[in-house]
Protein backbone atom coordinates (compact mmCIF):
# COMPACT_ATOMS: atom_id res chain seq x y z
CA UNK A 1 0.00 0.00 0.00
CA UNK A 2 1.06 3.49 -0.71
CA UNK A 3 1.35 5.96 1.77
CA UNK A 4 -0.37 9.12 0.50
CA UNK A 5 2.11 12.35 0.81
CA UNK A 6 0.18 16.12 0.25
CA UNK A 7 2.07 17.59 -2.69
CA UNK A 8 1.93 21.67 -4.03
CA UNK A 9 2.66 22.85 -6.74
CA UNK A 10 4.62 25.85 -5.89
CA UNK A 11 5.79 27.35 -9.25
CA UNK A 12 2.84 27.15 -12.07
CA UNK A 13 5.63 26.26 -14.65
CA UNK A 14 5.68 22.37 -12.90
CA UNK A 15 2.09 22.11 -14.81
CA UNK A 16 3.94 22.51 -17.90
CA UNK A 17 6.31 19.77 -17.51
CA UNK A 18 3.96 17.42 -15.09
CA UNK A 19 3.97 16.66 -11.47
CA UNK A 20 6.66 14.07 -11.10
CA UNK A 21 5.16 10.69 -10.23
CA UNK A 22 7.19 7.03 -10.48
CA UNK A 23 7.95 6.14 -14.61
CA UNK A 24 7.76 2.49 -13.53
CA UNK A 25 6.17 0.00 -11.21
CA UNK A 26 9.54 -0.73 -10.14
CA UNK A 27 11.11 2.70 -9.93
CA UNK A 28 12.25 3.52 -6.25
CA UNK A 29 12.49 7.20 -7.19
CA UNK A 30 9.87 9.89 -8.59
CA UNK A 31 12.07 12.50 -11.02
CA UNK A 32 12.54 15.67 -10.40
CA UNK A 33 12.61 17.72 -13.00
CA UNK A 34 14.01 22.05 -13.78
CA UNK A 35 11.27 23.95 -12.91
CA UNK A 36 12.29 27.20 -14.59
CA UNK A 37 11.91 29.05 -17.14
CA UNK A 38 14.91 29.40 -19.44
CA UNK A 39 17.98 27.35 -19.40
CA UNK A 40 20.58 27.54 -16.46
CA UNK A 41 24.41 26.82 -17.00
CA UNK A 42 26.28 25.29 -14.34
CA UNK A 43 30.18 25.68 -14.64
CA UNK A 44 32.86 23.45 -14.56
CA UNK A 45 33.45 22.62 -10.97
CA UNK A 46 30.42 24.85 -9.98
CA UNK A 47 27.26 24.19 -8.14
CA UNK A 48 24.21 25.88 -9.12
CA UNK A 49 20.60 25.70 -6.97
CA UNK A 50 17.45 24.43 -9.44
CA UNK A 51 13.83 24.37 -7.87
CA UNK A 52 11.87 21.98 -8.81
CA UNK A 53 8.63 23.82 -8.37
CA UNK A 54 7.59 20.85 -5.67
CA UNK A 55 6.58 21.24 -1.93
CA UNK A 56 5.66 18.45 -0.25
CA UNK A 57 4.60 17.58 3.23
CA UNK A 58 5.44 14.16 4.97
CA UNK A 59 3.70 15.06 8.01
CA UNK A 60 5.54 11.56 9.93
CA UNK A 61 8.48 11.87 11.53
CA UNK A 62 9.31 8.24 11.02
CA UNK A 63 9.46 9.32 6.92
CA UNK A 64 12.66 11.34 5.45
CA UNK A 65 12.61 12.09 1.12
CA UNK A 66 15.81 11.91 -0.32
CA UNK A 67 17.77 13.70 -3.47
CA UNK A 68 19.54 11.64 -5.17
CA UNK A 69 21.46 12.04 -8.48
CA UNK A 70 20.16 10.71 -11.28
CA UNK A 71 23.09 7.98 -12.53
CA UNK A 72 22.53 8.84 -16.20
CA UNK A 73 23.30 12.60 -15.20
CA UNK A 74 26.46 12.09 -13.48
CA UNK A 75 27.99 9.06 -16.06
CA UNK A 76 26.92 10.86 -19.38
CA UNK A 77 27.52 14.69 -18.52
CA UNK A 78 29.09 14.60 -14.39
CA UNK A 79 26.35 16.01 -13.13
CA UNK A 80 25.33 15.40 -9.79
CA UNK A 81 23.45 16.02 -6.31
CA UNK A 82 26.11 18.06 -4.48
CA UNK A 83 25.84 17.39 -1.30
CA UNK A 84 25.65 13.82 -2.38
CA UNK A 85 22.39 13.67 -1.12
CA UNK A 86 19.89 15.86 -0.18
CA UNK A 87 17.30 15.59 2.76
CA UNK A 88 14.34 16.42 3.13
CA UNK A 89 13.01 16.71 7.14
CA UNK A 90 9.43 15.88 7.11
CA UNK A 91 8.41 19.06 9.02
CA UNK A 92 10.04 21.08 5.91
CA UNK A 93 7.15 22.33 3.28
CA UNK A 94 9.08 24.66 0.74
CA UNK A 95 10.16 24.51 -2.30
CA UNK A 96 12.18 21.52 -3.04
CA UNK A 97 15.76 22.54 -4.46
CA UNK A 98 17.98 20.38 -5.99
CA UNK A 99 21.60 21.37 -5.48
CA UNK A 100 23.26 20.40 -9.07
CA UNK A 101 27.65 20.13 -9.09
CA UNK A 102 29.26 20.21 -11.98
CA UNK A 103 32.29 17.62 -11.98
CA UNK A 104 33.21 18.34 -15.38
CA UNK A 105 35.54 21.07 -17.16
CA UNK A 106 32.76 21.66 -19.39
CA UNK A 107 29.36 24.01 -19.03
CA UNK A 108 26.75 22.18 -18.79
CA UNK A 109 23.01 23.58 -19.45
CA UNK A 110 20.21 22.33 -17.59
CA UNK A 111 17.04 22.67 -20.07
CA UNK A 112 13.57 23.81 -18.55
CA UNK A 113 11.83 20.28 -17.32
CA UNK A 114 14.51 18.10 -17.30
CA UNK A 115 14.69 15.54 -14.93
CA UNK A 116 17.53 16.79 -12.73
CA UNK A 117 18.04 14.26 -9.28
CA UNK A 118 15.13 11.55 -8.12
CA UNK A 119 13.09 11.68 -5.07
CA UNK A 120 13.20 8.64 -2.69
CA UNK A 121 11.13 8.16 0.79
CA UNK A 122 12.79 6.25 3.30
CA UNK A 123 12.48 5.09 6.54
CA UNK A 124 14.00 7.25 10.02
CA UNK A 125 14.96 6.48 13.35
CA UNK A 126 15.19 8.43 15.48
CA UNK A 127 18.10 7.84 18.34
CA UNK A 128 18.64 9.51 22.20
CA UNK A 129 22.53 9.77 22.37
CA UNK A 130 23.80 8.31 25.71
CA UNK A 131 27.54 9.75 26.10
CA UNK A 132 29.28 7.16 28.13
CA UNK A 133 33.06 7.28 29.47
CA UNK A 134 33.81 3.99 27.46
CA UNK A 135 32.00 1.54 25.29
CA UNK A 136 30.44 -1.65 27.06
CA UNK A 137 31.06 -3.79 24.02
CA UNK A 138 34.61 -4.31 22.02
CA UNK A 139 34.97 -5.22 18.41
CA UNK A 140 37.79 -6.33 16.50
CA UNK A 141 38.17 -3.22 14.93
CA UNK A 142 37.85 -1.38 17.67
CA UNK A 143 38.65 2.27 16.86
CA UNK A 144 40.50 1.29 13.49
CA UNK A 145 39.75 4.09 10.94
CA UNK A 146 39.30 3.84 7.12
CA UNK A 147 40.56 1.06 5.49
CA UNK A 148 40.98 -0.99 9.13
CA UNK A 149 39.23 -3.60 7.74
CA UNK A 150 41.77 -5.22 5.60
CA UNK A 151 43.11 -4.41 1.54
CA UNK A 152 40.48 -5.09 -0.78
Amino acid sequence: MKRLIETKIVNPLLEQYGVPSYKTVGSAGIDLVACIAEPVAIGGRQNRLIGTGLAINIQDPGLVAVVASRSGLCLNHQIRVGQGVGIIDSDYHGEIGVILHNDGENDYTVNPGERIAQLLFMPVVQVALKLVPAFTTVTGRGTGGFGSTGKA
